[in-house]
């Protein structure tokens, strides 16, 4: 019991996202009203997901230092959360920008850029299939792991903020500062992304321990 208390804080901070997601207060912002609600959800999957591909990328490192094939597995199952919580990211957004820009895909370069970080690890994922033979796979894996990783900055975070954007903080579309998140959200933004941070790992630790048991 006492190892699984992180467990049961997973469980108890979603359940809080989910009540005051879509039951709690909200400022009403222009533009984004209540569709500001998708934060708890979307921008968590988001931060989630870098905590993920983060630990996945730490851990494909160690395996090219120690070749130990645990390092492999783990660094693997990390990547597949991370990609899921990815794709449910670029789902959950796609739903906001109907709402806010009237459409589901409108070529954003925030869109764009998230699109191609997760083209980038598809190809890891199908490149773990492309051959049998596991110290190979582990050893090519770890390599564009961390070319993935690398790529996640100038595709999400950097280039997108170069240009005019829809997203937030440009076109006059307000930008989630301090004066947009106020302390109704803060106390429910924060633990959200504690909870699907916590809801990564724990889906990873089963993945790992069903791979370890075959």
């Amino acid at each position: 019991m006492k190892k699984n208390w992180w467990k049961f804080l997973a469980v108890i901070l979603l359940i809080n996202t989910i009540v005051y997601g879509f039951l709690g207060n909200v400022p009403q912002l222009p533009i984004l009203e209540q569709s500001i609600r998708n934060l708890y959800f979307h921008v968590c999957m988001w931060m989630a997901m870098m905590v993920c591909f983060l630990i996945s990328v730490i851990r494909a490192i160690k395996y090219l230092r120690t070749t130990e094939m645990h390092h492999d597995l783990v660094s693997a199952a990390y990547a597949e959360v991370g990609f899921l919580l990815g794709v449910l990211g670029i789902v959950t957004g796609a739903v906001w920008a109907k709402f806010t820009w009237g459409e589901f895909w409108s070529n954003d370069p925030k869109q764009l850029g998230a699109a191609i970080a997760l083209l980038i690890y598809a190809a890891y994922l199908i490149l773990r299939q492309s051959t049998d033979q596991p110290k190979l796979r582990a050893k090519i894996s770890a390599v564009y792991n961390i070319f993935s990783f690398a790529m996640l900055f100038p595709t999400v975070w950097i280039l997108p903020r170069l240009v005019e954007s829809l997203h937030p903080g440009g076109m006059g579309n307000p930008a989630l500062n301090t004066g947009d998140i106020d302390y109704r959200m803060r106390i429910v933004f924060y633990p959200a992304i504690i909870g699907w941070t916590l809801l990564a790992v724990w889906i990873a630790s089963i993945k790992i321990k069903m791979q370890t048991q075959k």
